[in-house]
């Protein structure tokens, strides 16, 4: 999910490519992926609420990089954007361990269908002239409703409901992938880490979306 709206109509500084912008904004988000990739070995042995901790953590290193980010302290948020990787990675390690040993192609299939699924979706994104950052605002709401949603079905036992769950999920995330690339298109040179994050973001979830309906199989 994204953390920094940019202004209506914004593009990327005289003097700067907007390929070069891409070019650096998925760099990082490949970068922070590989530390999510080594998070997630060295958290495979959490158990219980452990994982938890390492969620807070990143939680707190998002807040920091927007920070360090609006005080141009570029260092400090790059450091903070890859810790940010490597502890939501932690965070999820027991997850990934547990479908990789009860189905060993769930996490290889979750990971090509996110890899085609942000693919497609980032390219159709990023091709479209009009500034969706509008659809910034509705997406916030659905997820909203998507984490009430999420809860409800710890306390009551809906039929079908985990999927129901993944598929708006990967619906809502989706709305994301597009907006974020869009945004992309126009960004400028100030908004490459927290872009790489919002990305990153997106593609976690996804992740995580489609490895509950594999694994559920």
């Amino acid at each position: 999910m994204s953390t920094v709206e940019p202004a209506l109509g914004t593009a990327a500084p005289a003097g700067v490519s907007s390929h070069a912008i891409f070019g650096r904004v998925m760099g990082l988000v490949a970068v922070t992926v590989a530390f999510a990739a080594a998070g997630v070995w060295i958290g495979r042995d959490l158990s219980g609420w452990q994982w938890f901790v390492p969620w807070l953590f990143a939680l707190g290193c998002l807040i920091g990089l927007n920070v360090a980010n609006a005080r141009r302290k570029q260092g400090l948020a790059l450091t903070l954007l890859f810790a940010f990787g490597l502890l939501l990675g932690i965070s999820i390690g027991s997850t990934v361990h547990y479908y990789a040993a009860t189905d060993s192609k769930a996490v290889a299939q979750a990971a090509a269908a996110t890899a085609l699924f942000t693919a497609a979706l980032g390219a159709g994104g990023y091709a479209t002239r009009r500034d969706l950052s509008a659809l910034y605002r509705i997406l916030f709401w659905l997820l909203l409703a998507l984490i009430v949603f999420g809860i409800v079905l710890i306390f009551i036992n809906i039929p079908g409901g985990a999927t129901i769950y993944a598929l708006l999920g990967l619906a809502i995330f989706a709305g994301y992938v597009l907006v974020d690339f869009n945004r992309l298109r126009r960004a400028g040179s100030d908004e490459v880490i927290p872009l790489a994050a919002g990305i990153f973001l997106d593609i976690f979830n996804i992740f995580l979306l489609f490895l509950q309906l594999f694994g559920r199989r």
